[in-house]
């Protein structure tokens, strides 16, 4: 490792007198010139870049004239140069940097102003693997991290957020600060961080390795929060490059700022809706603490919702309410007579737009879509010391997948109450029973030690709002280990049971429902969710 020099301190305010401009996203940059020509600054630059100041009458060199190398292989090779790195890294007031930039002809490049290749938004459109590969920069952050490592004297920009708090900074002082620098350091440095995970993220995609060596994580600062989960808590919204249709993609339609509860339970409830297909008509789902309280069919969307609210309206206070269809006025007008703090959906009409406008703190969320269940994708997990990777959950199971294990057959309406509370139960938090009957949630219960204690709780849940069990479908998530949570059940009302199987004492358990004169489903797919 090399030792720290002895340099002298950086100055706190550097007055430029050069830049070097190469940049992609020519958003702004014509105007970001004819500033820094009227300050004094000398502007050097390479390929399209140069070519858009020059059209605009602006005096600009080309890198080339710099280096004596002209650009060469198809642009690959212009600023890997001396004369260009050693204008970034050299120490303005360095007895030996200054000998060798005079020696070599070397004048420094305050300024630099790079933005890389497109190379994420190549992968995004579904460029060819040669298009990608060309769309990997190599000079760009190359002389980002040189201007970066520089900051003592050197401005490095990496988009025109940058470059326009430089200059107003040249406005207000004639120079950039050495907090200024240091601001701009960091973030150049978390740039080029999140542009290698990309590329390190892409490579390991097309080799098939599903957990390379080293995974890096990299997200954009979305919003900063009051708190987190609880108020001494710090806490962040970052979202992904291409991010997922949600919460991360979501239009804030109105309401108060998400909290970090907010966002994390509207997520919940956003991936629990989008389980349903539209066309098969309106679903709604009221999330509380990440659980669903709530889940259910109907002919129009007031009626999912208020089927939906009727499993548990004492926990739908104050939760989130999910549709997987265009919100209405008619729905809307429901949803506001009780306390909502979030209502996410695709779309909404003006009319329900309009109802919700009179409750100001309520957060309306509009999305433009839904996100793909079966898409894949992995979810992270912070420990201490480190982070679990897993692929996404993209189970989905259909009345094929369905092997009947007792002596009675189910009828086509147990079928299809089984996968509906199958379906949810994949979304509550384990342990997970779920009571449900035509298209409509009667009991969840949630993140219980044992599994019959779950399906006591989810029994006189609905017991507590008048909702009958008896020849209801109960979900588990995870096998029943022993016979006492599927009889809890069995005695709660329930005719048929869905569950993935897979217990030394399934036996004893299918056993017990043939006693009972239940009907029994094996998915062979846990869903069990922590």
């Amino acid at each position: 490792m090399p030792a720290a020099p002895d340099y002298p301190s950086a100055p706190d305010l550097v007055a430029p007198k050069r830049a070097l401009l190469s940049v992609s996203d020519k958003t702004g940059l014509v105007e970001a010139a004819k500033v820094l020509h009227e300050a004094g600054v000398e502007l050097v630059s390479t390929g399209g870049t140069k070519a858009a100041i020059a059209a605009a009458g602006l005096p600009v060199k080309d890198v080339s004239d710099l280096t004596g190398f002209p650009e060469m292989m198809d642009g690959r090779v212009k600023t890997l140069h001396p004369i260009v790195h050693g204008g970034l890294l050299g120490v303005r007031d360095a007895p030996e940097h200054a000998k060798a930039m005079a020696d070599h002809g070397i004048g420094g490049i305050d300024i630099l102003y790079v933005n890389l290749y497109p190379f994420e938004a190549t992968v995004a459109k579904g460029g060819s693997y040669e298009e990608c590969v060309e769309n990997i920069d190599i000079g760009g952050p190359a002389m980002i991290r040189s201007a970066a490592k520089n900051h003592g004297y050197v401005s490095v920009c990496t988009d025109p957020a940058d470059l326009g708090d430089v200059l107003d900074a040249l406005k207000a002082d004639g120079g950039t600060s050495l907090a200024l620098r240091k601001t701009l350091a960091a973030r150049a440095y978390a740039r080029t961080a999140a542009y290698d995970a990309a590329i390190s993220a892409w490579f390991a995609a097309q080799l098939g390795q599903d957990f390379p060596a080293r995974k890096s994580i990299a997200g954009e600062l979305r919003q900063t929060m009051r708190y987190g989960e609880n108020p001494h808590q710090k806490a962040a919204f970052y979202t992904f490059p291409n991010p997922r249709t949600g919460v991360a993609t979501a239009k804030q339609l109105q309401g108060k700022e998400l909290s970090y509860n907010n966002i994390n339970d509207t997520d919940a409830a956003f991936e629990l809706i989008a389980e349903f297909d539209p066309a098969q008509g309106p679903a709604v789902a009221i999330i509380k603490h990440a659980n669903p309280c709530g889940v259910a069919l109907g002919a129009t969307q007031r009626e999912a919702y208020e089927r939906a609210l009727a499993c548990d309206p004492t926990s739908a206070f104050g939760g989130i309410v999910a549709t997987n269809t265009r919100l209405t006025r008619e729905a809307a007008e429901a949803m506001v007579e009780i306390f909502t703090e979030v209502v996410i959906a695709p779309e909404a009409d003006d009319d329900a737009i309009a109802v919700f406008a009179a409750k100001k703190n309520l957060r309306l969320l509009v999305t433009g879509g839904l996100p793909d269940p079966l898409s894949t994708g992995d979810t992270f997990k912070s420990v201490a010391g480190g982070f679990l990777v897993q692929s996404r959950d993209d189970a989905r199971i259909k009345a094929t997948d369905l092997n009947i294990v007792t002596q009675r057959q189910p009828t086509e309406e147990e079928i299809r109450d089984m996968l509906f509370a199958f379906q949810i139960g994949k979304h509550v938090k384990s342990n997970a029973i779920v009571y449900a009957r035509a298209g409509q949630t009667l009991g969840v219960g949630a993140g219980q030690m044992n599994r019959k204690d779950s399906a006591r709780i989810a029994a006189l849940r609905a017991a507590d709002f008048g909702l009958d069990l008896k020849g209801c479908a109960c979900a588990s998530e995870a096998f029943f280990p022993f016979a006492d949570g599927l009889i809890q059940a069995a005695e709660a009302g329930a005719t048929a049971i869905i569950q993935p199987g897979g217990s030394m004492r399934d036996p004893e358990v299918i056993e017990a429902a043939d006693k009972l004169g239940l009907t029994m489903a094996f998915t062979g797919v846990r869903v069990f969710r922590h």
